[in-house]
């Protein structure tokens, strides 16, 4: 059995640590709007599409519905949405934004521009890396996928 490589060689590592330089650098302008990164990555789930359930949120955002459950229900007490049984499917849960939410967005604003900014990057650099970024994770996706159906 080998060592483990270096951090600084790890792709996981460098990849972690940008996705922290990132939060790090979004959390002033956040802080300012009494949002947390995974309460905007909510909204903007619904900024994209209103009255998803909190499935198609969690499966947007990879991630579990028992942890997108608590974001929304901080999201709500905040006053930025609300919650709402779906009268086909009680079992489902409807999450839409309030006026107070739809205006959250103008005071977002599109903090991506603040990283390009910050970041001192061409932004067809970015474009590349995110690119890439997408293209690894689909492949790591896809590669998962098929181990979960049996390597088929």
């Amino acid at each position: 059995m080998s060592a483990p490589w270096p951090l600084d060689e790890q792709l996981c590592f460098a990849v972690y640590a940008a996705n922290m330089a990132i939060q790090r650098s979004y959390k002033p302008m956040l802080d300012q709007l009494g949002l947390t990164y995974p309460q905007y990555l909510a909204l903007h789930v619904l900024w994209e599409e209103d009255g998803r359930t909190i499935g198609a949120i969690a499966q947007r955002l990879s991630l579990e519905s028992s942890t997108v459950t608590p974001l929304v229900k901080r999201l709500e007490a905040a006053g930025l949405l609300v919650r709402e049984r779906d009268p086909q499917d009680e079992r489902q849960v409807r999450v839409r934004l309030t006026s107070g939410g739809r205006d959250m967005r103008d005071r977002c604003g599109c903090l991506g521009e603040e990283l390009i900014a910050r970041s001192g990057m061409a932004v067809d650099d970015l474009k590349v890396l995110k690119a890439e970024v997408h293209a690894l994770r689909h492949a790591l996706e896809r590669r998962e996928g098929a181990q979960g159906d049996g390597g088929a």
